[in-house]
């Protein structure tokens, strides 16, 4: 996880440092310089540089939510986890988080298609005149895509790990491990009995979005 997690979070330092730079710097075209007297035609308005962290974000989302899926399967996978097949005590009739679990591995799979960069692409326009484009917009928009699902992704992974809790034994779970399975109960309730998962794990996906969670964050970063 460090490992991962980490180049993630350079990669992300990287896609800001970029990002502030070009929202910061001018973009007009021509370039007109008043005290010279001047203007300068350039491709200042190429978003090329967007484009290329817009692809690197996705990526970088995209890994976040492969290995949460990975982490979700081991919980739900007795022959791994030693807890009993998909984190429902009474099995038979009941299925458990298993259907949690489907639910991520497709999320990540969808992921796999807009991890694929946009910015390689280029269709000239205005009769051969422009013809390199970035295709900015769309990385940014299935970047956008991508985090949407790694959101619900993590939601799952914080029920499942709100379970896998409940059967070791809470009392087990470090200060902080503590911390977070009393954030997750207070919204979604244990397994017992199969129910319709979609509202659980919307809920959660709402309240890992939310202010209470970065409190959480912040507070568990400086125990």
């Amino acid at each position: 996880m460090p490992q991962v997690h980490g180049a993630s979070r350079d990669g992300l330092r990287h896609v800001a440092e970029v990002v502030t730079r070009e929202i910061n710097s001018a973009t007009d075209n021509p370039l007109l310089f008043e005290d010279l007297d001047t203007a300068i035609s350039a491709g200042n308005f190429h978003g090329q540089p967007i484009a290329l962290v817009l692809d690197y974000l996705a990526i970088i989302i995209a890994e976040w939510a492969s290995i949460s899926e990975r982490r979700i399967e081991r919980m739900v996978n007795p022959a791994l986890s030693g807890l009993p097949a998909f984190l429902v005590a009474q099995g038979g009739i009941n299925s458990g988080l298993m259907l949690a679990q489907y639910t991520a591995a497709s999320l990540v799979s969808e992921n796999k298609v807009l991890a694929h960069p946009s910015s390689v692409d280029s269709i000239p326009t205005s009769a051969n005149q422009e013809d390199h484009v970035s295709m900015g917009t769309m990385a940014g928009r299935k970047a956008l895509k991508v985090l949407e699902n790694l959101k619900t992704v993590l939601a799952i992974e914080a029920i499942c790990g709100a379970q896998a809790a409940d059967l070791l034994g809470p009392q087990l779970l470090s200060p902080r491990g503590k911390a977070v399975h009393y954030f997750v109960r207070q919204r979604v309730l244990p397994w017992e009995h199969d129910r319709v998962l979609a509202p659980d794990i919307e809920v959660m996906k709402e309240s890992l979005d939310s202010a209470s969670a970065a409190t959480l964050v912040h507070s568990l970063l400086h125990r």
